[in-house]
């Protein structure tokens, strides 16, 4: 097929996107809602199985057998057994206006911008490589269907004429109209979770018709598939464990860091919490999720084993769902499957982008801002224009320099391997999650500590390595350790060896920062309002949880909160906000009148929706005079929550 052809096809698929999105939000407005329903839900969620799930899953079967199977056994086994953590993390974010996985973690340990920050700097680094993975097998496919070269086969493809460029482009067009049209972060996103949704089907037929078509068309059925792989002694090993990359230990670390990234990669924890509009909606997805994943999953091994039958090697396994059709002429099926592959990829991107969006505007570029002085109370025009203009500027950079790694490095590695380097920094904020909602000790030094100490590991083990192997830096520490240290090699750090390189980061970045988030907490003080979210965040299902009314004990007057809110919501939005406090309390509000507590811990909340709790409680805190925390009521609080 021409190139003309295909993106004619792109742009066609793009454009049924948009419809599907569009016809979402008119039901939405029209009061009959799209995404409330558990099945759009759960389809959501399933953006979870990208472009590494519709073609690395197969080529990392090629190469080491059922060595994928932990990479979805993991969120089987977190939904399935666990949904009730899941559920803790939702009735707290909803009560706390939560608006990212970094407003989560800030918010617990005391509201912490510096910690949301920290959190925010490392999901960027840490998810551009799974970002660049995306665009890597949208390249590939491209590529293979229409028989030219593209960045994927060599970095000197002049700028205009690589494919992965506008596919960055196109998904950041479609991920501005429909992901940052509002500021409040933490308000549902009708369109896209349709969209989303209508994507997973798409990837989810696709993937069962290669299937279909590979196990009965060209074979009479998996069984002779395989026992013509088990009459070939270099193949057979494949459907054994001895295949697995680091054995055992190799298979329960990456068991263990798929179960942590179901709910810690930033676009999971979005589509997952965020987006959720009842609690009850987990239940459904406590079944109806693992049994997508084994759906998508059904034929991964057939299609890996055929390929590697009929092949027999000099193909990319990572390109058998494509390769496999095309070889027997079958080219609507292939271009099903590139649709397919298309679908997984933009899923991840558009999603996994607005919630980097929404941290960087809320968790990096606000608070510089408010620390510059130029938010203050003196500021007169409205913050929300700039603040979607900070978030949309971000998913065109983030994609960039997405694409700008897949440039740099993507060719060093396997798709699945690029993958599973952002699972493991992803993995990193699954210690002070937990720590936050079940013990009320840790600490916001123990969790800053641990989690750079396990970032740094993750960098040093994972991230240099790549660059080393892609010639951008000397690979002489990889090999020797640095200064000929053997005790520090990146690849076997304080002597242990016997792992892959995917488990042995995941070993010692998790150790490390677990320990020291644990050692640092048993040694630090918590701040008053670290004791009041601890308090909220560890028993939220108390009816007392999250009223959090009666915290400020300072004075604000009712036009101040009302500027306030308005600055960032509208001014009709904070007329509405105003206008339905004064019908439920059955009070008249005067512009000179001083707001009670409820009230300035009500506007929190709703800042709190859109520019993070940390933020939302320094704009609070400039307006509201007086003192912020009533000692006496925090500690009533914290005892009323034991």
């Amino acid at each position: 097929m021409t190139e003309d052809r295909l993106f004619f096809v792109l742009f066609a698929y793009l454009g049924l996107l948009f419809g599907v999105a569009w016809w979402a939000e008119q039901r939405a407005r029209a009061g009959r809602s799209v995404a409330a329903n558990p099945y759009i839900y759960t389809l959501s969620i399933a953006v979870y199985c990208t472009a590494w799930t519709f073609y690395g899953s197969v080529g990392r079967a090629a190469s080491n057998g059922v060595s994928f199977l932990p990479i979805y056994l993991g969120p089987t086994l977190v939904f399935a057994l666990g949904w009730v953590v899941l559920r803790k993390i939702v009735r707290v974010s909803k009560q706390q206006h939560i608006t990212s996985i970094a407003d989560f973690i800030g918010s617990r340990y005391g509201k912490s911008a510096l910690l949301a920050g920290i959190v925010t700097v490392i999901a960027v680094i840490g998810i551009l490589p799974y970002i660049s993975l995306q665009l890597k097998a949208a390249a590939i496919s491209f590529q293979v269907l229409s028989g030219t070269p593209g960045a994927a086969e060599s970095a000197a493809v002049p700028l205009w004429r690589d494919t992965a460029l506008w596919i960055a482009l196109l998904m950041a067009a479609f991920t501005i109209l429909f992901g940052t049209r509002s500021i409040d972060a933490s308000e549902r996103h009708e369109g896209l979770v349709a969209a989303i949704a209508f994507e997973s089907l798409v990837k989810l037929l696709a993937f069962l018709a290669v299937g279909i078509f590979v196990a009965y068309f060209l074979f009479s059925s998996p069984g002779e598939i395989y026992s013509r792989l088990e009459a070939q002694p270099e193949l057979s090993r494949l459907i054994t464990l001895d295949g697995v990359p680091g054995g055992a230990g190799g298979w329960l670390l990456l068991l263990i860091v798929s179960m942590f990234a179901i709910v810690c990669l930033p676009r999971q924890f979005h589509v997952a919490v965020v987006e959720n509009v009842d609690e009850s909606h987990l239940k459904k997805a406590a079944w109806l999720f693992p049994a997508y994943l084994l759906a998508i999953n059904l034929f991964v091994l057939p299609i890996a084993f055929g390929g590697l039958l009929i092949f027999a090697g000099g193909i990319d396994p990572d390109t058998f769902v494509l390769t496999l059709p095309l070889k027997e002429g079958a080219g609507g099926l292939a271009l099903l499957v590139f649709l397919g592959g298309l679908s997984a990829a933009t899923g991840m991107v558009i999603v996994e982008t607005i919630a980097l969006a929404t941290m960087v505007g809320n968790e990096l570029v606000l608070p510089v801002l408010l620390r510059l002085g130029l938010l203050g109370s003196g500021a007169r025009r409205a913050l929300g224009g700039i603040l979607l203009a900070v978030r949309r500027a971000t998913i065109v950079v983030v994609l960039l320099l997405g694409y700008g790694y897949f440039r740099l490095i993507g060719e060093s590695y396997a798709l699945v391997t690029i993958g599973l380097v952002s699972f493991v920094a992803a993995a990193q904020f699954a210690p002070p999650i937990l720590a936050g909602i079940y013990w009320r000790r840790a600490s916001r030094t123990g969790a800053m500590t641990g989690l750079l100490t396990g970032f740094v590991v993750w960098a040093y083990t994972l991230l240099l390595p790549g660059f080393a192997r892609s010639g951008w830096i000397p690979d002489d520490f990889v090999v020797n350790g640095p200064f000929g240290l053997s005790i520090l090699e990146p690849y076997a750090l304080f002597g242990l060896q016997g792992l892959d390189p995917i488990s042995h980061a995941s070993f010692w970045s998790l150790l490390l920062n677990a320990g020291t988030l644990v050692a640092v907490s048993l040694f630090s003080r918590q701040s008053v309002l670290e004791r009041v979210q601890a308090a909220t965040f560890v028993n939220p299902f108390r009816e007392e949880a999250g009223e959090t009314a009666g915290y400020w004990a300072g004075t604000a007057t009712i036009a101040e909160l009302r500027a306030l809110l308005a600055r960032f919501l509208g001014e009709a939005q904070a007329e509405r906000v105003f206008t339905d406090y004064a019908a439920a309390s059955g009070v008249v509000l005067s512009e000179e009148a001083e707001a009670d507590p409820t009230l300035v811990e009500q506007v929190e909340r709703l800042l709190s929706g859109a520019i993070g709790s940390a933020s939302a409680r320094v704009m609070v805190a400039s307006t509201v005079r007086g003192e912020a925390l009533s000692m006496d009521k925090v500690m009533s609080i914290v005892d009323e929550t034991s």
